[in-house]
Order: C-alpha cells, then structure tokens, then sequence
C-alpha cells in the first residue's frame, strides 16, 4: 500500500471514530438526560468540522506547499455531507417523527431551522458531482464553480449554529472566525489572480 493509499484509510477511520464513540455511548446509556439532542447537535459540529477542513485544504495546501493534501479533500468533504444527513435524519425521524407537517411548520417559523436545511441540501449537488466522472461531465471550470457553494453551506451552518445556542457563544464565534479567516483568504487569493491577469507584470 503507497502513501497516499494508507493515508486515505488513516483519515476514513479516524472520521468514523466520532460515530463509533457516539455509538458506544449510546449503548451504555451515557447521552444524558436528552439522548437525541445530544446527538443532534454534535453531527452538526462534526458536519462543520469537516466542511471547514475541507475548506482549509486548498490555502493549506497554496501556502505551505503541501500538495498532497488535495488528494484527501473530496473524502473530507463527502465526510462533511456524511454527517450533516446524520444530523438531519436525526431531526426528521427521532426529533419529529417523520412529520412532514411539523418540520414544513420549523422551517417556516424557526429561521435556524430554514438556515441548516438549506446548508444540508446545498451540500447534496456537490456530494453527487464528487466523482470523477461527474467531474469529466461538468468540466474542471464548472465543478470548481459548483463546489463554491461549499462557502455559502458552511456560512449557513455557522448561521445555523450561532442561532441555536442561547447563553456560551464561544463555539459558534471560533467556528465563524475560522471561517472568515478562510473566506478572507479566499478573496484575497481571488483579487492576486485577477491583478496578474490584467497585469501580467505584477508577480
């Protein structure tokens, strides 16, 4: 087995670790007192984690020269997609029941609601083109394009998050600096880009 190979596996089991610890203490009873809340609510901090892991591969990646990381982001990302439907099955079957009524009736008055759902199924389109050869049929330029709306759904969940905590916002404001660190790389490695195309002089 290369590198790169033992590498993936390394991170797919130590993805699933956090679903195995969750698991093993729901067997022995040790979700407290609101076993379903607790679960809800760490698949949706591990489906941010992992959506700002993803994110944080590229500038990673550009700054420090470590090139091998792209090859690990579409797990990290799918792992991302993987949680957050663990956190929304959650929701609908064991929170309402798979009342349809009652989660319409969420989404329309609780805007925290409205934010994670609409985080979760922007995440489904770029989840379905992860394949190569999704990514043949839609292009490098067009799969680049789509997979941008990764900002907007991690952006919605830091939305989702902040709103649903009461009291502590520590957790919610260190996601949304990392995020906005990551954002501001972005954009400036935008404006770079687009200041040597039109200057092709500045380096």
């Amino acid at each position: 087995m290369n590198d790169a190979k033992f590498n993936k596996v390394l991170i797919f089991i130590n993805s699933l670790v956090p679903l195995a610890l969750l698991a093993y203490d729901a067997l022995r009873g040790k979700l407290g007192a609101n076993p379903v809340e607790f679960f809800l609510r760490t698949t949706g901090i591990l489906t941010l984690i992992f959506l700002l892991i993803t994110l944080s591969v590229t500038p990673l990646r550009k700054k420090f020269g470590w090139n091998a990381l792209v090859k690990f982001r579409r797990m990290l990302g799918l792992f991302a997609f993987f949680y957050g439907f663990l956190h929304l099955i959650t929701y609908s079957i064991f929170d309402k029941s798979l009342n349809i009524s009652a989660i319409a009736g969420d989404i329309w008055q609780r805007p925290f609601i409205a934010a994670g759902m609409l985080a979760f199924f922007l995440l489904v389109p770029l989840a379905v083109t992860s394949t190569n050869g999704m990514i043949k049929r839609l292009g490098g330029k067009n799969w680049a394009k789509l997979h941008k709306l990764t900002y907007i759904a991690a952006i919605l969940g830091v939305i989702h998050f902040w709103m649903i905590v009461k009291s502590d916002l520590t957790y919610p404001f260190l996601f949304a600096v990392i995020l906005a660190i990551l954002l501001g790389y972005r954009i400036s490695a935008n404006r770079a880009a687009k200041s040597v195309k039109t200057n092709p002089a500045v380096k």
